[in-house]
């Protein structure tokens, strides 16, 4: 069955092609498995809500927009009535009934880990033709806004510019009473009664109440301005557009912005947890998270019954906690081909659950060929990153490209470009970093107070616990470029680490004891063929290098439209170096987890393909593309 949705249709029409609904939600609430639901061009403003789920990846529910049309789905009002209180500030009130069960202007952004910077802030948001505004504290703030040039990153302790100094001026603040809302906002000159003014009233724009609803395909259509809640891993995570806890979505080809905390949610349900820490303040966020996972375990967590989604070419940007988050409801997924930018760049508020993409328990998600950059954070792997790949991405200008935390592996890092001044936080073990162009800080840390579950490979089945002694990790056919101004580029970092499971043991077994003297021994590591550059250091034991500390690449990452080229110089003797093709056969097994590196059906991994996805020879060159060579490289890589 095939449903039209159009802005000149009828919820009382047949909701065919010639009779169309005027409503998403009237076709959302009767399409079933098989059904498509086509929406024809024009803003909808409502949170479309499927009753109805696909029953397999051949009978499923397909919502997306008509061929060559632009059909936008919003979680904003627009408003018109305005009256001028005092210079640029004018006022709107608006009825409670408004917003039902759900008035952001009255709802904080809190829960755990989150950081509160400043004052409080909430759910609102004010947009001025399309340009999302900041809020204020008090009346008298909004009669002369503060121009903000720079900011404290509060992650980084670094002093970052403001991403659009401009904008920090157009500003908003909301007295919430028993039956109105009245919301003031300084516009610089512009006349609100004139230009599209919209506030978000609804929590999403495309997320079923339900849990449970599978195998829908969204497509083609374009998401905005939802007031999103904070979602980090103890607590439901909605987001402007989600799956809710399902199995076997496809969303595609989307253009979605301006959420107020999440734009994509592959994530979490409130029943194995809630936000129980900010409320409860009896346990710390680590050990709420731990008992979400055995909860979501006792509840049915698993590959046939969740996971499995695509996300592939969508565009996500201007949100202010992620761009795609999820705890253990993205398992098993592919995250592939998509541009994500502008993410968490406002810094109205802050917390430890930002990033362009924010897993946790990415059990054998794939995670390839995105281009992710002015981000807060490009990618962030929190908690069981097993079976994870992590491939092909091209990153740059994020505060900090990439962070894997709290893991123990295997997870594949191979021929991304990481491209900013901070480019990896390493705080897991049984990691494999093969081809890959590394021109950032890095750090490498442990982590012995904190044991995080590991899993049966490809599996929810939870194995054991671990706490993170650093190492176990892989290092090959890797460039890594230094700079004057970078601390730890390069494996320099494992100085005095084993080199092979052999040593290691005979190590720890020199004193008697039992937990107390794998503390002492560091774990091993294998490093080797890796090129280093411009002040980058080598691992102390690495057998064969290339390293020209004194060489400068002049690297850069040159943006032409919607192209992306790079830029660099190698040296003569680069082209002498090639690197062999690794595979699970030549990467040694994580101790840890006792499991090889594989994909995700257990078949042999091997990492013959480059950053365009060409076909590497037996010996080819190191890096993450493969056509690098001496001298000067221009080479167009998105």
């Amino acid at each position: 069955m095939e449903y039209h949705v159009a802005k000149n249709g009828s919820d009382q029409s047949q909701g065919n092609e010639q009779a169309p609904f005027l409503t998403i939600n009237k076709a959302a609430a009767i399409a079933a498995a098989g059904d498509t639901v086509i929406i024809h061009e024009g803003v909808y403003r409502e949170w479309v809500k499927p009753k109805y789920k696909g029953l397999s990846n051949k009978r499923r529910i397909t919502y997306e927009a008509a061929e060559g049309e632009n059909a936008v789905i919003k979680g904003s009002e627009h408003i018109k009535d305005w009256t001028q209180v005092q210079g640029n500030v004018w006022k709107a009130t608006l009825p409670n009934a408004l917003f039902g069960d759900y008035n952001p202007y009255a709802l904080e952004v809190s829960g755990d880990w989150l950081v509160t910077v400043e004052e409080t802030k909430h759910l609102g948001d004010v947009y001025l033709n399309g340009m999302s505004f900041y809020e204020v504290s008090c009346f008298e703030q909004l009669l002369h806004p503060e121009v903000k040039t720079e900011i404290l990153d509060h992650w980084t302790r670094q002093i970052v510019p403001v991403h659009n100094q401009e904008q920090t001026k157009y500003v908003w603040f909301a007295e919430v009473n028993t039956d109105t809302t009245s919301i003031y906002a300084n516009f610089q000159g512009a006349d609100p009664n004139r230009e599209l003014v919209e506030i978000n009233v609804r929590k999403s724009c495309f997320y079923p109440q339900e849990t449970g609803i599978d195998y829908i395909t969204v497509r083609g259509l374009e998401m905005a301005q939802a007031a999103t809640p904070w979602a980090p891993p103890t607590a439901n995570q909605p987001g402007l557009l989600g799956v809710n806890w399902s199995k076997g979505w496809i969303i595609e080809n989307n253009i979605i912005h301006d959420a107020k905390c999440s734009a994509i949610s592959i994530g979490k349900e409130a029943t194995t947890g809630n936000n129980y820490s900010t409320v409860r303040k009896d346990k710390p966020g680590y050990q709420y998270q731990l008992e979400a996972v055995f909860s979501a375990e006792r509840n049915g967590w698993c590959k046939e019954k969740i996971g499995s989604h695509i996300i592939r070419n969508n565009t996500i940007y201007d949100c202010g906690q992620n761009g795609i988050v999820g705890h253990m409801g993205g398992v098993f997924s592919e995250i592939h081909h998509n541009h994500i930018y502008n993410i968490a760049l406002k810094r109205e508020f802050y917390g430890h659950e930002i990033a362009g993409i924010k897993l946790h328990a990415a059990i054998d998600v794939q995670i390839y060929h995105n281009r992710i950059h002015d981000c807060s954070l490009g990618l962030w792997s929190d908690w069981q990153t097993q079976g994870t790949r992590i491939s092909k991405n091209i990153f740059y200008r994020n505060n900090r490209d990439l962070f894997v935390e709290v893991s123990h592996g295997p997870y594949i890092v191979d021929n991304n470009i990481l491209a900013s001044e901070y480019a990896l936080d390493n705080v897991s073990q049984g990691g494999a970093y093969i081809n890959n162009l590394i021109c950032g800080k890095m750090i490498h840390r442990k982590e012995l107070n904190r044991s995080t579950q590991y899993h049966l490979p490809h599996s929810t089945k939870i194995a054991g616990f671990a706490i993170v002694y650093g190492g176990d990790d892989r290092f090959y056919n890797n460039i890594f470029i230094g700079a004057d101004s970078l601390e730890g580029v390069g494996t320099s970092h494992y100085k005095n680490y084993t080199t092979s499971l052999e040593e290691y043991i005979e190590n720890v077994h020199q004193k008697p004891g039992d937990v107390e003297t794998f503390n002492l021994v560091e774990q091993p590591v294998y490093i080797n063929h890796n090129a280093y550059f411009a002040g980058a250091e080598p691992f102390e034991k690495e057998k064969d290098m290339l390293s020209a500390k004194s060489f400068q690449p002049n690297f850069s990452l040159i943006e032409k439209g919607e192209n992306v080229y790079l830029s660099c110089e190698l040296p003569d003797n680069f082209d002498g170096f090639p690197g062999e093709v690794h595979s699970t056969a030549t990467l040694a097994r994580v101790r840890i987890v006792d499991a090889e590196f594989e994909n995700p059906d257990g078949s042999e991994v091997i990492l013959d393909t480059d950053l365009l996805d060409r076909q590497r020879a037996e010996k080819s060159p190191v890096g993450p593309v493969r056509e690098l060579k001496k001298g000067k490289n221009y080479i167009k890589i998105w």
